[in-house]
């Protein structure tokens, strides 16, 4: 094989950053050594512009009606502006056309809807933005619609439920061709850190919760995670009682307010402690936790190993 032929299809309105994510995780790997090397097509239909949300446009480098086999890989790139893709009955034919000469298919956020309906899922496990869960589900009954997972692998077919899920699952894709290895200098040079297949969407970028001010201070919790979080404080930045605040977290978040903080606290140290060489005493202290001890009997209940260890299981 010369080199692994990948078709993004944009639709009309598809976001940028659900284009780019695929296509500049894979120019950095061709960058690094990939070999076979990717080529990589953006098509559109009619090969016209793809105007987005954010007003910027996107010009494709072919039509998607002239797209021929094999391919490696087809990806579907939606985005929160498009609800029209999907039932366009031409639009899908060759979407259906083109994914049986390809060897795997993929969808970025709403693209999994555009597959739904050219029937590539039926009977597969699939997970989509979070705001098109309900209405894919209901559209087609016989596609298991997963909101949890930030990106999901079945058989051939792999969904990721948007931006961060688009780069994650392009990474797997990677280090499916070409190894760990590689694809572990791709992230570095992306500056992220890579979820596998079925892991839970990032706290914060889920469903929006449906109570105010449990998100108010939810939101508040995740991006001051070094400073002081103890219940009386966050109900007191709400406006409201304690026990109020306890009693709202537990119905709408199903833990307390101090679980969740020692929580969210715990799940960053364990990402700065993959992706940084910062100590274990800074991490801890930008996390939130008052020592090194402290952050290890977190750590221990949580995931059942130090924060060495932890570290040196993610770098082996």
């Amino acid at each position: 094989m010369d080199e692994r032929l990948v078709v993004v299809v944009a639709c009309r309105t598809s976001e940028l950053l659900d284009v780019a994510c695929v296509t500049s995780t894979l120019d950095v790997a061709n960058r690094i050594g990939a070999l076979p090397p990717y080529r990589t097509r953006v098509v559109s239909p009619g090969g016209d512009d793809v105007v987005a949300d954010s007003g910027l446009s996107l010009r494709g480098r072919g039509s998607l009606e002239r797209v021929a086999g094999p391919l490696d890989t087809l990806v579907v790139a939606g985005g929160l502006g498009d609800g029209d893709s999907a039932a366009d009955g031409r639009f899908t034919g060759h979407v259906r056309r083109i994914a049986r000469e390809s060897r795997r298919v993929a969808s970025v956020c709403t693209g999994a809807g555009v597959l739904a309906a050219a029937g590539l899922l039926d009977g597969k496990r699939v997970t989509t933005h979070w705001h098109d869960v309900e209405r894919l589900a209901a559209a087609h009954p016989a596609v298991d619609v997963d909101p949890r997972p930030v990106h999901v692998r079945d058989g051939a077919v792999a969904t990721a439920s948007g931006i961060a899920g688009a780069l994650d699952l392009t990474l797997c894709l990677v280090e499916e061709d070409h190894g760990a290895d590689l694809a572990r200098w791709v992230a570095r040079t992306l500056v992220t850190s890579p979820r596998p297949p079925g892991g839970p969407v990032p706290e914060g970028v889920s469903a929006p919760l449906e109570h105010p001010v449990v998100g108010h201070v939810v939101d508040h919790v995740v991006t001051t995670l070094d400073g002081d979080l103890s219940a009386a404080v966050l109900a007191a930045r709400a406006g409201i009682g304690e026990r109020r605040l306890v009693r709202l977290f537990t119905r709408h978040v199903g833990t307390t307010p101090d679980r969740f903080v020692r929580d969210a606290r715990t799940r960053a140290a364990a990402h700065l402690l993959t992706s940084t060489t910062l100590p274990v005493a800074q991490v801890a202290a930008r996390c939130g936790f008052r020592s090194t001890a402290a952050l290890r009997r977190s750590f221990v209940s949580r995931y059942g190993l130090s924060p060495s260890r932890h570290r040196a299981a993610a770098a082996r």
